[in-house]
């Protein structure tokens, strides 16, 4: 099975798709967010934060996600004096959830490791909401919310503003996820069974790409291509 990498947009649904991928496959799960928050103390010069610049967050922590990625996938080679091979563990499977991904940047490292496309070295999974309104995510993070989601002490207008955005960004990283080979999934709607599903996608994968069992739409008019995927929020 290959490693996973999740992408999409806040409050779309992919910490807790990964939190069900290790109940069920046993995957260890690694947090872009809180990685980014483990370089931002540790090494704040090199300006990789959360809440902060998206898009120099973004291209600041690319280099260690190509390089990052390619060693834990690579399992031949060497890097510098590294023999990948000997420190290749056979089942250790991960799945990287986050939205701070600038693909181009990643891609091109990855290649240093013999991985030429994403797609064909990990399975890809893209979460949007495209079938969903302002106000409707509005209604739903008043809901939902707990006291542990960044939104919880949002006054309705601050809130509105988020749902806004929520909603052009929902949209324009559509096209991201894409460009890359992702397989996208809408969760605007019964959210908790559209994930149930894609788990059960995954455990499929082996005799079926999980590309062919779900395939990408067509972008959404309006929208074009971006190398770059927008804030997560």
């Amino acid at each position: 099975m290959k490693n996973i990498i999740i992408a999409g947009p806040g409050r779309h649904g992919k910490t807790t798709l990964a939190r069900k991928i290790n109940e069920a496959l046993n995957y260890f799960v690694i947090n872009l967010d809180k990685l980014m928050t483990a370089f931002g103390r540790a090494y704040p010069q090199l300006d990789i934060r959360i809440a902060w610049d998206y898009e120099k967050a973004t291209a600041n922590i690319a280099p260690f996600l190509g390089h990052y990625l390619g060693m834990l996938s690579a399992g031949h080679g060497f890097a510098d004096e590294l023999n990948l091979r000997k420190h290749d563990v056979k089942g250790n499977r991960f799945v990287l959830e986050g939205g701070h991904f600038d693909f181009e940047k990643i891609s091109s490292i990855l290649k240093m490791y013999g991985i030429e496309e994403l797609k064909d070295n990990f399975i890809l999974i893209g979460l949007v909401q495209n079938k969903k309104t302002a106000d409707e995510f509005f209604n739903d993070i008043r809901k939902y919310d707990t006291e542990d989601e960044w939104t919880y002490g949002c006054d309705d207008g601050e809130l509105m503003e988020v749902c806004e955005d929520l909603v052009s960004h929902s949209r324009e990283m559509y096209d991201c996820l894409v460009k890359y080979g992702f397989t996208i999934y809408d969760t605007s709607t019964e959210r908790e069974q559209v994930l149930d599903r894609i788990v059960e996608d995954i455990k499929s994968f082996s005799s079926t790409p999980i590309s062919l069992l779900h395939p990408s739409h067509n972008p959404p008019a309006g929208t074009s291509p971006q190398t770059l995927c927008p804030a997560p929020l």
